[in-house]
């Protein structure tokens, strides 16, 4: 390539010779959300709650657990990330203490690990441990979190989204599960109304879906705040469980759960006459269908006794101009069951929703925080990482709710990164101040609404 060549594509700077010592910050929007994480009394609960040894001169429990949330907000992923974040001396400032190093906040994480916990029995060869008091101690911060969402923005409605989700690992100490895999399996109830996560359970991979969900759900319909007066459950075939059900009935709770296609529900629904079919939608390929179907299982579970409502709505994907399916079959059917009345179609759409919000927060969890990069091969410490995960994600629903404008309730970390986070900023003091310079008009009074907002909400 010629020099002339190369001239056109160069970019017109140079890199100085000259480091500027001057305190620049390349995060300067993530104070707000650790000053958030403190407001919303979130931290306060950590430093009363988790209780960790470490030693007297070291950070406090709570700024080792905001320190994790500032790593996440900036866009890193593991603990050797922190050691690149402490090289912001303008962040460090700003946040009133330095960062740790990454040994330190394994060490801290190490805190979570305890050998002596009672197990949960989830079959002959799987178990889940019982929490330990500093993880419960977390879950309490968590509760917090979504109690101030919840004064900030009250809903009147939670509907609970349940599923869990499969974080692949390297580490030895992984249980493998069906399919022969290194993996954990953690569950995680979503309030959809408020976009945030009301409960989690970290599980190993071995662990079947199926196994301990009434108990999960107690826990979660137990996280609600004040102020929600309908509840309403939707879920996968894993909650498809006669003790799932009850519950909901039991307390009152409105549910439409996948159902298992049973060889007599599957009877039940090729009976069906064809005027039963009525249209969903057409998909230009595919041709979505809809039913009510008249059947009670044969399980010997059921309550023929119980004055309950049980509706079965059935789906039938038809292929088109004789086109098949993977498996060779031109039909597909799919079951829900729901103690819900009104349109069943309705229904069947809202029951689908939950593939936007569950979903959707795995995603975010996994691969936008940094649930998906599991710190260790022990069990304790991966159940702390991951609920510190949940935390930030539930700061970031009550820092987009409380505090930013409604065009960002829909945006994701990485949004959050390119036009709040991740701002160039400079410290100065001046007259016994410490003031944050921002490149612009706008960046200024954009941090200064945001800020006014946050600090309110330690008044609420």
């Amino acid at each position: 390539m010629t020099k002339r060549k190369l001239e056109t594509k160069r970019l017109p700077f140079e890199i100085d010779s000259e480091v500027d010592t001057s305190l620049l910050t390349a995060h300067a929007g993530v104070p707000l959300l650790v000053e958030l994480f403190r407001t919303s009394g979130a931290a306060a609960v950590v430093d009363e709650r988790v209780t960790i040894k470490q030693r007297q001169r070291g950070l406090k429990v709570s700024e080792l657990a905001e320190s994790l949330v500032a790593l996440w907000a900036a866009g890193g992923e593991r603990c050797e990330d922190l050691n690149r974040l402490r090289e912001d001396a303008g962040l460090a400032e700003l946040l009133g203490h330095a960062l740790p190093a990454a040994t330190t906040i394994r060490d801290f994480l190490e805190g979570f690990q305890r050998e002596d916990l009672r197990l949960w029995r989830a079959g002959e060869k799987a178990a889940v441990p019982a929490e330990s008091e500093a993880l419960q101690g977390l879950g309490a911060a968590n509760r917090q979190v979504v109690k101030k969402l919840q004064e900030a923005s009250p809903q009147a409605t939670a509907t609970l989204d349940v599923d869990a989700t499969i974080v692949e690992s390297q580490k030895r100490t992984a249980t493998a599960a069906y399919d022969g895999t290194q993996r954990y399996q953690p569950v995680v109830a979503v309030w959809a109304e408020q976009d945030a996560i009301v409960h989690d359970e970290f599980r190993g991979g071995n662990v079947p879906a199926g196994c301990g969900n009434r108990r999960i759900l107690e826990a979660a319909f137990g996280a609600l705040p004040a102020g929600v007066k309908e509840k309403f459950l939707r879920a996968d075939s894993a909650l498809y469980q006669n003790e799932v059900l009850f519950f909901c009935e039991e307390e009152g709770i409105g549910y439409a759960i996948s159902a298992d296609l049973t060889p007599q529900l599957r009877a039940a629904i090729l009976a069906l006459p064809e005027s039963a079919w009525q249209l969903d939608r057409d998909e230009g390929d595919v041709v979505r269908e809809w039913a009510e179907v008249a059947y009670v299982p044969d399980d010997g579970d059921y309550r023929k006794d119980r004055p309950c409502l049980r509706r079965y709505l059935v789906v039938r994907v038809v292929k088109k101009q004789g086109a098949l399916f993977a498996d060779g079959s031109g039909v597909k059917h799919f079951a829900v069951v729901t103690n819900r009345e009104g349109d069943g179609l309705e229904l069947l759409r809202w029951h689908r929703e939950k593939a936007g919000t569950v979903e959707h927060t795995h995603h975010v969890l996994k691969n936008e925080l940094a649930a998906g990069a599991l710190p260790s091969g022990k069990f304790g410490v991966n159940a702390a990482w991951f609920r510190f995960n949940v935390l930030t994600y539930n700061l970031l629903s009550l820092l987009k709710r409380a505090a930013l404008p409604g065009e960002f309730w829909p945006a994701r970390p990485k949004r959050l990164r390119f036009l709040l986070f991740n701002t160039v900023g400079k410290v100065v003091h001046h007259a016994r101040r410490m003031l944050l310079r921002l490149g612009s008009e706008v960046h200024r009074t954009f941090f200064e609404l945001v800020r006014e907002k946050i600090l309110a909400l330690s008044y609420a």
